[in-house]
């Protein structure tokens, strides 16, 4: 049996972070959920993920090309797994354990410099650790490492596929 091509893939790859994507903004702007750094830095793994899903789909790549395209959405989906299981974590330590809430990501990239803003935004803070929503007893970080997970598992489907 063989797989779908790498286009059809790569496509239904794309409308999957899409779908994501969705779900992101509308827990943001109609349930009202603010989404701390680490969401947002989630967030720009889903859109570096289908950025590279998109291009694939567009462009159609033979053997090498979608191998090429799945090492780049496999290091995407990796750098949002280890994010989001950094939230994970974040959420099983006490309270009193974590630091003080961070300023917006606005403030903080007119007033840090770049390298800063990344060690603070990975080192988390109380606003990361918070439990907003869950959905069948799984909260946000644990259903975008779930998600994370099913996107590293269809690089490794399209990077390891034979044909």
């Amino acid at each position: 049996m063989s797989l779908a091509r790498p286009r059809s893939l790569f496509a239904l790859a794309f409308l999957g972070c899409v779908a994501l994507m969705g779900g992101a903004l509308y827990l943001e702007h109609i349930v009202g959920l603010e989404p701390c750094p680490l969401c947002v830095l989630q967030r720009i793994f889903v859109i570096a993920f289908a950025v590279v899903c998109l291009i694939g789909a567009i462009h159609g790549p033979g053997r090498i090309g979608t191998r090429v395209y799945s090492v780049f959405a496999l290091l995407f989906a990796a750098g949002g797994a280890a994010t989001a299981a950094r939230q994970i974590w974040l959420q099983t330590v006490p309270a009193d354990q974590l630091p003080a809430c961070l300023p917006s990501l606005e403030y903080m990239m007119d007033a840090l410099p770049f390298q800063e803003i990344i060690r603070v935004v990975l080192h988390g803070s109380a606003d990361c650790a918070e439990v907003n929503w869950t959905l069948f007893g799984m909260s946000i970080p644990e259903w975008s490492l779930l998600a994370f997970v099913g996107m590293i598992g269809f690089a490794l489907l399209q990077l390891l596929r034979s044909d």
